[in-house]
């Protein structure tokens, strides 16, 4: 938060008096102070990305008809948006199901699918990944998460925000991520900044190891019963420990 607020003090949409908030963490978590955030991109899926494809293309329009250059109009943050909310399962115990499943997706989204690919190509900074490549989450995490962005030779940590609560998976990579509504998310595409409290700091910390016939589901199940006996809700929590520990 302290290096996006330094790196984007711009003594408008950031200011210094954003930064020294975040600088004076301790105090200011407790005071419920609001700051400025910018991610660093946004992620979308395509049941609530249609809708944000739309408003671009109502702009680019909305440009056109003033007289001006329609192409001036893009999202100032790279955007990806990923295929997976559009899948039904009509057909199963067959080892064609997946292809016969995805040949009716197609069929049934030709129109969405057809707007969509439109949008990939005529939108800068605008990724589209195409049905049948995964789960949104599962694709942020393993292709699109950039961990470390590199712009220019200047070199800033990744950051997210996106369309679904499951969002926050990205955390684990030790990427900052945050589940947002359409509106936000537009916002941020359009280089807004997003108003957040200052989070305050969880420590967790792991140690020892699970014994025989613990699984790792029995630890997550009773880490996530603690932490919501703690109360984490609009919180930062930070794992720390034993390396093996936390391995295992």
């Amino acid at each position: 938060l302290l290096e996006s607020a330094i790196r984007n003090c711009d003594e408008f949409q950031v200011t210094g008096k954003d930064v020294e908030k975040i600088l004076d963490w301790e105090n200011s978590a407790t005071k419920q102070v609001e700051i400025p955030f910018k991610p660093a991109r946004v992620l979308l899926q395509d049941f609530t990305g249609v809708p944000a494809v739309v408003d671009l293309a109502c702009m680019r329009d909305a440009m056109s008809k003033l007289g001006s250059d329609p192409n001036k109009i893009n999202p100032l943050v790279p955007v990806d948006l990923v295929v997976d909310h559009s899948v039904q399962v009509d057909v199963a115990r067959s080892e064609n199901a997946v292809q016969a499943n995805m040949e009716l997706e197609f069929s049934r989204n030709k129109e969405r699918f057809g707007f969509l690919k439109w949008g990939s190509t005529a939108f800068n900074n605008m990724l589209v990944v195409p049905p049948g490549s995964g789960i949104v989450h599962q694709v942020n995490l393993e292709y699109l998460a950039r961990v470390v962005f590199n712009n220019g030779g200047i070199l800033y940590p990744d950051s997210v925000v996106g369309t679904d609560s499951h969002t926050t998976m990205i955390d684990g990579l030790g990427v900052a991520g945050w589940g947002v509504g359409g509106i936000e998310a537009e916002a941020t595409m359009l280089g807004q900044p997003m108003s957040m409290v200052l989070p305050a700091v969880v420590g967790f910390k792991l140690s020892g190891k699970l014994r025989n016939g613990v699984t790792a589901t029995d630890l997550v199940l009773t880490v996530t019963q603690m932490l919501r006996k703690h109360g984490v809700v609009g919180k930062f929590v930070e794992f720390y420990g034993t390396p093996h520990a936390i391995a295992s």
